[in-house]
């Protein structure tokens, strides 16, 4: 029998992998998204005008577009234009279940410690990928530009200060700004912070503390339209002189299942595909999220997880100690949630877990100077920025998730393309998995993939 705990927790983890099925609740109008048989054109504006529809957003290359419309026969109508491969409503998907999370006291933070520059003694995360040693061999991600896809980001951190390039950040969901959100987690702030917290003496530091972010809010409280998470893509990986986001790394910690034989959701994953092999053709890589579900991707009979399995992107699955407030650093353990398959895992990295099942309270320094006492199990989690109450810049948590795994993967991208200027996208794929630690069964393994990312080996491979 599970815990009351333990319950608890595997159905509040980090990002949610079954997304709600349903289409969007009837409205005055109706969202669509649509696939021209070819590029966009004008021919497809025509067409969906004649069918009583609006254009909100097409991209000529990908041939996706979206739509609104009243009309109830404009899905028919458009179909008969045949101007378009595939006409379909658009559906809100809760691609992330509520947190599972501890936070840090709001007084905790010691500006300028004696020793330390992060919390050194419970963020285990940067040292468990070797990124202290390459941040003194040089490499911080500095000039490289990281989108995080998410929620909100919560750019007045005072870990985030800096760090986020405010002008090229974006929001795709309506009425929305790309630094607003609900609660006090804000979880795209956690992965934000995962990525390039500043090595600024205070709080945490992120894995490419010197990486550039581009906020690009798809989600709101968690839940967002396929439509949203689309143009998003897009977005980031168009450059700044054509007016996109300018990115050379996506970042998606989110994700949702659905039945390969649901012909809407189909429709929906294949116009996905498209916009990550949109990225993917520019040279941006697409790092997501492996799903929370413990699925076996490779066995998932009917089951599709996107975007992990779309287009050419790169999926990661998670990793966690098992009592670090004990002293463990096996902290490649294979995450109790982490999906996995030979077929759709590329890299493993650190997200975390909170499989102990004891409720004791355990106290670990934080500097010389500084101790955090909260449930033993918190500590094998993730800790890192979120957006804590109304006046805080200084609040942290911990998560656990493969939504934290992904963007260290992102983050050990960040230090190669530093490290190389000019790297070719296909190459870039290849040392992120060259320079990763080879863990589980000898070679490729369902999961690991490659192996668990190394941010030194992978600065200071040639």
């Amino acid at each position: 029998m599970i815990s009351k705990k333990r319950a608890m927790a595997l159905s509040a983890i980090a990002m949610g992998c079954l997304g709600a099925l349903g289409a969007q609740a009837a409205l005055a109008d109706q969202t669509y998204v649509l696939q021209a048989t070819g590029k966009w054109s004008d021919a497809q504006t025509r067409a969906v005008q004649a069918a009583g529809g609006t254009v909100t957003f097409s991209h000529g290359e990908t041939g996706l577009g979206v739509a609104t419309s009243a009309n109830a026969n404009f899905m028919k109508a458009a179909k008969a234009s045949r101007a378009f491969a595939a006409v379909t409503p658009d559906r809100t998907v809760e691609w992330q279940l509520p947190t599972q999370r501890v936070d840090l006291e709001e007084d905790a933070v010691n500006p300028n410690p004696p020793e330390d520059t992060f919390f050194r003694y419970i963020q285990w995360a940067p040292q468990s990928v070797h990124a202290p040693e390459a941040w003194d061999a040089g490499c911080t991600g500095a000039g490289v530009r990281v989108a995080v896809l998410d929620g909100g980001i919560y750019n007045s951190h005072v870990d985030l200060v800096g760090r986020v390039d405010t002008a090229a950040s974006a929001s795709f969901v309506p009425g929305q700004a790309y630094n607003s959100d609900t609660g006090t987690f804000w979880h795209g702030t956690h992965v934000a912070g995962i990525v390039a917290a500043g090595a600024n003496g205070i709080g945490t530091v992120g894995i490419a503390p010197e990486a550039t972010i581009i906020g690009v809010k798809v989600l709101h409280s968690g839940s967002g339209d396929f439509s949203w998470v689309i143009q998003g893509i897009l977005y980031a990986a168009t450059p700044r002189a054509a007016g996109g986001g300018g990115a050379d790394i996506i970042n998606m910690s989110l994700g949702a299942g659905f039945p390969r034989n649901d012909a809407g959701a189909g429709q929906l994953v294949a116009a996905m595909n498209k916009a990550v092999n949109y990225a993917d053709r520019h040279g941006v890589l697409v790092v997501s999220a492996a799903g929370n579900d413990g699925v076996d991707l490779d066995h998932s009979g009917n089951l599709i997880y996107t975007p992990a399995q779309s287009g050419s992107g790169v999926a990661v699955s998670a990793t966690g100690p098992y009592l670090f407030a004990y002293g463990a650093t096996n902290f490649t353990r294979k995450a109790s949630y982490t999906n996995y398959g030979v077929s759709a895992v590329n890299v493993a990295a650190p997200g975390g877990d909170f499989a102990y099942l004891g409720n004791e309270l355990c106290t670990l320094p934080r500097y010389p100077t500084g101790s955090s006492t909260v449930p033993c199990w918190a500590f094998d989690m993730v800790i890192s920025t979120v957006r804590g109450g109304a006046a805080s810049t200084t609040s942290y948590s911990w998560s656990a998730g493969t939504s934290m795994a992904a963007p260290a993967a992102a983050a050990v991208a960040a230090i190669i393309k530093q490290a190389n200027p000019g790297i070719s996208l296909g190459e870039l794929k290849n040392r992120l998995a060259q320079s990763a630690d080879d863990e589980g069964k000898v070679g490729r393994d369902a999961v690991y993939g490659a192996g668990f990312v190394n941010a030194h080996k992978a600065c200071t491979a040639k």
